[in-house]
């Protein structure tokens, strides 16, 4: 259904706008124009008109008959990566992380009850998690996501994990409220987090938090390994010292970027 805004500095036409451009999704990567309107409740001459904006703008193009996202609608998720400076203060230290371990490493920020991806080293593998930039999972199948709902309060978690996932991805495990809470306090007590098979078969991982200078915890961060190939007692003892010894460095690093002046020059004449 189109959105319906709650106060007065509500835009309706910015909502519906973006109502259009995540209706786009891999299974369904080119629409008609009915296939928009039915998927995002918008009347068909409505959403005629956002697509041709979006068209005009650079963010849609016309293909096979119907319409299909242009690369760059990737600028709006870059711009937030941008901002929050976390892939630059990020990569070297990722980098240096898979060179030690020679497995993946990603950050992920929590996006209601996901993690969205939203940095990553990769190493190529037979077998391997298909990640991306902007890829979702649910957050409590994942290690980057317990570590992030540890640190909330478990009123915040009841209402997150509440939230349907958006991820379209069924995990292989799914707890109970007790099972979920125990094991939150668990990560919460140890300072990281482990999955193993619980999103998918074959794919386990630790993450450890990332914090800023307040010490308020903004992402996680994971190194991710096939079962087959690494077994836990690798993986506990000795990635994960790896691995929380970048997530200090990065959490450091972000701090002193946190207090580094931002100075605003004004425009020449």
């Amino acid at each position: 259904m189109p959105r319906q805004g709650t106060g007065p500095d509500f835009i309706e036409a910015l909502a519906r706008g973006l109502d259009v451009i995540t209706a786009f999704e891999p299974r369904r990567p080119v629409m008609s124009l009915a296939q928009v309107a039915e998927a995002t409740g918008l009347a068909r001459p409505t959403a005629r008109r956002i697509l041709l904006t979006l068209r005009e703008l650079g963010y849609v193009r016309v293909e096979d008959g119907g319409y299909a996202l242009t690369p760059r609608v990737l600028d709006l998720g870059v711009s937030y990566v941008r901002s929050m400076g976390l892939w630059d203060v990020a990569r070297p230290h990722m980098e240096r992380l898979v060179e030690r371990t020679n497995e993946s490493c990603s950050i992920a920020q929590l996006d209601g009850s996901d993690i969205v991806y939203v940095a990553r080293v990769s190493v190529p593998k037979i077998v391997a998690l298909a990640v991306q930039i902007g890829t979702r999972f649910p957050a409590l199948q994942t290690s980057l996501g317990k570590v992030q709902l540890a640190a909330l309060d478990p009123e915040e978690v009841d209402r997150i994990l509440a939230e349907p996932s958006r991820s379209g991805l069924e995990p292989r495990v799914h707890l109970s409220k007790e099972e979920r809470d125990a094991e939150l306090r668990e990560v919460r007590a140890r300072g990281w987090a482990m999955t193993d098979e619980q999103l998918a078969r074959g794919i386990r991982s630790v993450a450890a938090p990332l914090r800023d200078g307040s010490g308020r915890v903004i992402a996680g961060i994971n190194v991710n390994t096939h079962a087959a190939e690494t077994p836990v007692e690798r993986l506990v003892e000795e990635y994960l010292p790896l691995l929380l010894h970048t997530a200090g460095e990065i959490s450091a690093d972000f701090a002193r970027l946190e207090t580094v002046p931002h100075v605003t020059r004004p425009a020449a004449g």
